[in-house]
């Protein structure tokens, strides 16, 4: 009978506390979807612009909360030519590129997606669906751990201040920023279109795994087998957690053999394709 009891209101905790992070996620993504109603972008043609030169990335100094103060911004070449929305692509640092938003800021162009961006490796155009999409692209320096409130400031921040297609908000980030990946999916999981933790740290849970899925987030996690500071089990097991409630489309990890914690060079890499698809092209086929 105590065991019954005890089941019973873990069951009730944990219901109420789903129902809390629907809701706080709902009202987060009308906020965000209220202010792209009240941006008015130039007018100027709304045409359907095949990016050819590289994107455009500049730092920019400026407080978006407490912890974060500074960051770096892509915008297509040709942003100012026409009216259009484009997908946003937030991608977290690691720890190791913690720093004050200004003097610090170069520290986020070691690695990933912001590497790719300052060396023009970045695709200015991909085609998915018969359709062309170029990112406007976030990478935010935080000076402590990130967390879950800087990624939706930080996404909030750019819906108010270019033109964001808010069907089509994508996350990811390594490392630390890949634990907060997974953080941001399960607390906001509508208000994302899908994400792609890389290596991340963060535990997993039951409640975590089920607010992702009850949400059909979409989720390709990348990691190392031999990673020797995150463990690979913690991917793992999000995985298999996610899964066991069925999600569409099922949540799907890449592992590779050998790299220890540096599996972003490979996973951000724009040439490493599964089923035809980079993981920006994997992200475009899904919008809320």
């Amino acid at each position: 009978m105590k065991q019954a009891i005890v089941k019973l209101c873990y069951a009730i905790i944990f219901s109420a506390l789903l129902l809390s992070c629907k809701k706080e996620s709902s009202e987060l993504t009308k906020e965000v979807d209220d202010q792209q109603t009240t941006t008015t972008p130039e007018t100027k043609p709304d045409i359907d612009i095949i990016e050819t030169a590289p994107p455009v990335q500049v730092a920019i100094s400026q407080k978006i909360t407490d912890n974060c103060l500074g960051f770096y911004r892509a915008l297509p070449a040709r942003y100012d030519s026409t009216s259009r929305r484009y997908p946003l692509l937030v991608f977290l640092h690691g720890s190791g590129e913690m720093g004050n938003g200004t003097t610090d800021l170069p520290l986020i162009l070691k690695n990933a997606v912001p590497k790719l961006l300052n060396n023009k490796k970045f695709p200015p155009n991909f085609n998915v669906g018969g359709k062309n999409f170029s990112f406007i692209v976030f990478s935010p320096q935080t000076k402590g751990i990130t967390t879950v409130e800087d990624v939706y400031a930080v996404i909030k921040y750019a819906v108010a201040n270019y033109r964001i297609d808010t069907t089509r908000i994508y996350l990811s980030g390594l490392s630390l920023g890949g634990g907060i990946t997974w953080n941001s999916g399960w607390k906001y999981p509508t208000l994302l279109a899908a994400i792609a933790p890389i290596c991340g740290s963060t535990g997993a849970t039951d409640y975590k795994a089920k607010a992702i899925a009850s949400a059909n987030l979409p989720v390709w996690a990348f990691h190392n087998a031999d990673d020797d500071q995150a463990p690979v089990q913690v991917t793992k097991d999000y995985i298999t957690l996610i899964n066991g409630y069925n999600p569409n489309p099922k949540a799907k990890m890449t592992i590779w053999p050998t790299g220890k914690h540096d599996a972003w060079t490979k996973a951000t890499d724009p040439t490493y394709k599964e089923n035809n698809m980079n993981m920006y092209e994997w992200m475009l086929q899904y919008h809320r």
